[in-house]
This record gives structure tokens, C-alpha cells and sequence, in this order.
């Protein structure tokens, strides 16, 4: 039993090849049921995401799998064999593991630590599950992988601090403002910086989201997306009175908040603290701004910064990781070896347990007059004894062990095991 990774992703391929190796829809079920159904591949799993595409087998022998498996992608994709040549990567055994583990826990990822490939992986194993294309093997692979994925964020911090700008931008005014249950939201622009701060603000429990756009329709849009209200463009100033948390990126070619009007505006909010991002660039928020107590500025430049550092973090949690990976790659490749003596182990018991009725029934036909106690006696009694005389070697076979194929043959050959 051999496990297999083939696939492209973001590094391998560019969008036009991953759009056409993509199984989108019923190609979906399809695909993943034709690979299944291919000779001498075992269970497969297929996950199509916007940045891979990958098929994961048990096969009976990897090498064989690895021209099946391009066969078809050729054929059924519709896809040059050159072109997929040039971006196919594949890996087996141990390398294929490793790569699974590292796919789920996003060190593969195109922003490592990214939380969506986890739900994309388990969304593509259940998918298999449901389609009987997975068995024993690639079952306890799979499951492996998510609790690996589950350990890493646990024991590093890759996934913590922000790697967006936008995502960056709410983690700041959570630092500023700690609870932002109570504070109010303004978003200057409805692009997709301020939908993704939007999404960001609003699973971070603000009290309220405003959106405040030059075209008052888009604004209408996305307040209606996020439960946030509109604001006419024009109202904005007088909205700033009660806001405590301003995001900006518009694209407007000046500045549409200044120093004196935020003067102004802090005058009447009696100098009660006000964080302003702009995100714009060229940059719509006057930086003079700064100046005034108590109201903190940034702009792309500092999230940028935050950003830089925070993906130098990570790339340290990524090398503890990468740690705990080839740790549970060595755990798993123990368990996947003592698949190796599961037949022997089954036909020792089968054998003994023959051996045993065999004896049992000469005995009760010997003695037909014995009642229903002492025949229980007796079969509770050669059970006991079995289970004593076979232990030893059925715990030896589970051991973890290097000649593990030489004590198989031992123990086939000493029980006359076929």
C-alpha cells in the first residue's frame, strides 16, 4: 500500500493551468469516482481549491500510480501532457505524508497560516467520505492530518497576528480600544480593503458598522451585507462625532478628511479617543491629523510595517512546526508499518481459534451427558488458555520494530500460517 500526492498549486502552476485542472461542481464527484476506478488504485481524495489542485491515493505500487493519475488528468482536464509535466509535482511514502501534513496545517500555503486550506481539506475528505472512495488508509491519513493541522495551532503561534492590511487595520484598533463591542465603525469607501475590514470589524463584535460612500448605492449595497447602516457622503463630519474608529480607502485624489474638521469634531466628542486608518493610497486622511491628542493615525505605511512583522513571526512559528510535522510523519509511518501484521494476525487467531472448537466439540461428543454449566466451563477455559498461548506473539507483531517482515515470516512459519 503506497500513498501518493500529485497536484499543482500556486508555486507549480499559474491560474490559467490550475483553472484547468480544477474539479469544480459535478466534476467533482466525477473525477474523484473515475480515479477510484482506475486499476490499482486502492482510495482517492481529490481537493480543487483556487491555489491547488491535488489527488491523494493509496495505490498498490506509487510509481504506477504516478503515470495513471497523470494519464487521466491529461485526458479528462483536457490538458497538454507537456504543460501538465512542467507543473506536476509528485510525491510518495513519507514525502506524500509530510506534504499532507503540511498542506493542512498552511505551511504550504501561499500565506502561511492561513486558516482556509484546514476547512477546504476536511470539506474534500468528506466529500470522498461520502462517495466511498476512501478506506482505511487514507481515513486514518486524513484525520491525521486535521489533528496535526489542530496541534500546530495549539503549540505555535503561527496563526496569530494579522497578514492583511485590512485584517492588520482591526487588529490595531482592537489594541487601541481593547473591547470594541461598544465602539462604532465609519467605513470611508466600499472597494474590497473596506469589505474585508467590514467582515474583519464585524466577527470582531463591533456595536455598529457606518459605510459612507461617493456612490451612495454601493454603500447601500454593503451595509446591507454586514447588518451596517449607510451614511451620505456628505454627513460624514458631523457622523464623526460618534465614531471611534475610522477606516478610509477611498479613491480619491485628496484628502476628504482634514485637520481642522477632525479639530472640530474632537471639540464635540469632548477629546474622547478617535483611531483613524487610511488605507488609501495616495492617502485621503490628512497625516497632519496625527498632531491633534488623542487622535491616532496610521496609514498603509505603518500596517505595512505591522504586516512585515508579523509574517516574520510566523515563518519562526513555521519552523517549529515543521518540527511537530516530521514528528507525526515518523508516528504515522509506525502505524502505517503495523498494517503489515494485520493478516498474520487475524490467520494466528482464525487458526487458534479452530484449533480450539475442533478440541472442544471432541470433548462434548466424548462426553454428551455434561450440562450447560460445565460446557461453558469448559469453552470459558480454552478460551482463557488461547488467549495466554497467543498473546506474546500478537503483541510482538503490534510492536513497533525494524525486522518486522522477519518476525512475520518467523511466526507464519512456526504456526504454519499460509
Amino acid at each position: 500500500m503506497k500513498i501518493s500526492v500529485f497536484g499543482v498549486n500556486h508555486k507549480t502552476a499559474d491560474v490559467d493551468v490550475r483553472e484547468r485542472l480544477a474539479f469544480n461542481g459535478p466534476k467533482l464527484e466525477e473525477g474523484l469516482l473515475k480515479i477510484k476506478s482506475i486499476t490499482g488504485i486502492n482510495e482517492a481524495v481529490i481537493l480543487s481549491t483556487c491555489n491547488r489542485v491535488e489527488i491523494y491515493t493509496n495505490s498498490k505500487a506509487a510509481s504506477n500510480a504516478h503515470e495513471t493519475v497523470k494519464n487521466f488528468l491529461s485526458d479528462y482536464q483536457s490538458i497538454e501532457r507537456e504543460k501538465l509535466d512542467k507543473s506536476l509535482y509528485a510525491h510518495e511514502n513519507s514525502n506524500a505524508i509530510k506534504h499532507i501534513f503540511r498542506v493542512a496545517s498552511s505551511l504550504d500555503s501561499m500565506v502561511v497560516g492561513e486558516p482556509q486550506i484546514l476547512g477546504q481539506l476536511k470539506d474534500a475528505f468528506d466529500f470522498a467520505l461520502s462517495k466511498k472512495t476512501t478506506g482505511v488508509l487514507i481515513n486514518k491519513l486524513m484525520k491525521k492530518a486535521i489533528s496535526v493541522a489542530k496541534r500546530i495551532r495549539t503549540e505555535t503561534r503561527i496563526a496569530e497576528n494579522a497578514v492583511s492590511i485590512s485584517f492588520s487595520a482591526v487588529e490595531l484598533a482592537k489594541k487601541i480600544f481593547t473591547d470594541l463591542s461598544t465602539k462604532t465603525v465609519v467605513l470611508l469607501g466600499a472597494g474590497e480593503m473596506a469589505e474585508l475590514a467590514a467582515k474583519h470589524l464585524v466577527k470582531s463584535g463591533v456595536k455598529e458598522v457606518l459605510i459612507a460612500n461617493r456612490t451612495y448605492d454601493r454603500g447601500c449595497e454593503l451595509a446591507k451585507e454586514f447588518n451596517g447602516r449607510p451614511i451620505k457622503f456628505e454627513n460624514l463630519i458631523e457622523e464623526l462625532v460618534n465614531t471611534d474608529i475610522v477606516i478610509c480607502s477611498t479613491g480619491a485624489s485628496s484628502y476628504v478628511i482634514t485637520k481642522s474638521q477632525i479639530q472640530k469634531v474632537m471639540k464635540e466628542r469632548r477629546q474622547q479617543p478617535v483611531f483613524l486608518i487610511d488605507i488609501s493610497v495616495p492617502r485621503n486622511i490628512d497625516p497632519e491629523i496625527n498632531e491633534i491628542d488623542n487622535v491616532y493615525l496610521y496609514d498603509i505605511d505603518d500596517l505595512q510595517g505591522v504586516v512585515d512583522t508579523n509574517m516574520l513571526g510566523r515563518k519562526k512559528e513555521a519552523e517549529k512546526a515543521e518540527m511537530i510535522i516530521d514528528e507525526e510523519v515518523d508516528k504515522f509511518l509506525k502505524w502505517q508499518s503495523s498494517l503489515d501484521a494485520v493478516p498474520t494476525i487475524i490467520a494466528l487467531r482464525e487458526k487458534a481459534d479452530a484449533i480450539k472448537n475442533d478440541e472442544i466439540l471432541k470433548i462434548f461428543n466424548k462426553i454428551p451427558e455434561l450440562g450447560t454449566k460445565e460446557r461453558e466451563a469448559i469453552e470459558c477455559l480454552a478460551s482463557s488458555i488461547l488467549n495466554k498461548l497467543i498473546h506474546p506473539p500478537t503483541a510482538a507483531l503490534k510492536e513497533d520494530c525494524e525486522d518486522r517482515e522477519v518476525l512475520i515470516a518467523t511466526i507464519k512459519k512456526l504456526y504454519e500460517l499460509n
